[in-house]
């Protein structure tokens, strides 16, 4: 597999596992759970503003953002609206993104004021596993609020779209 369509698949992995997130936190009751829902809102949209900063330094334009994390909190379904417009931005900049520009570095400056460089194929890899890792800090919040958040792996990904990759096996 390339790269690039690993990371295509990455990326459509990310979707789904953030589309399942986000219906999850609709169906919870938030009677008696309004911090935890804040919080992980909170973290959600943490990912989304870290999304955006890349998005720009990727497509070599300026970001409104001087921290990762927004003052106001949006209302879940703005956030929902925003980060999967997000997520369909990244599939098609990696699939109209020419393999040879995968290794191209990009020269950015952290919120921090920091400098630093990544090339596009690291900056991808960063946006696709920094999501992860705290999709995973908000199906600790559904645990403890005694709700058994989505399976969000890739190899229950995988096995969804492809079906036949179970049979494969064989």
């Amino acid at each position: 597999m390339s790269a690039s369509a690993l990371l295509q698949s990455l990326f459509k992995y990310k979707a789904w596992a953030n589309e399942a997130l986000f219906t999850e936190l609709e169906s919870l009751d938030p009677a008696g759970h309004e911090a935890e829902r804040h919080l992980a809102i909170r973290l959600l949209n943490h990912v989304y503003v870290v999304d955006q900063i890349f998005a720009a330094h990727l497509a070599g334009k300026p970001h409104p953002y001087t921290r990762v994390n927004t003052d106001a909190t949006p209302t879940q379904q703005e956030l929902h609206r925003a980060q999967a417009a997000s997520d369909r931005w990244y599939l098609e900049y990696i699939a109209t993104l020419p393999p040879e520009r995968l290794s191209e570095r990009v020269p950015f400056t952290f919120t921090d004021g920091m400098k630093g460089c990544m090339s596009r194929e690291e900056i991808l890899a960063h946006v696709a596993t920094h999501g992860g890792y705290h999709r995973g800090g908000i199906g600790r919040i559904a645990t403890q609020l005694s709700t058994a958040p989505p399976t969000d792996t890739l190899t229950t990904y995988l096995h969804s779209v492809e079906p036949e990759r179970r049979t494969a096996a064989t």
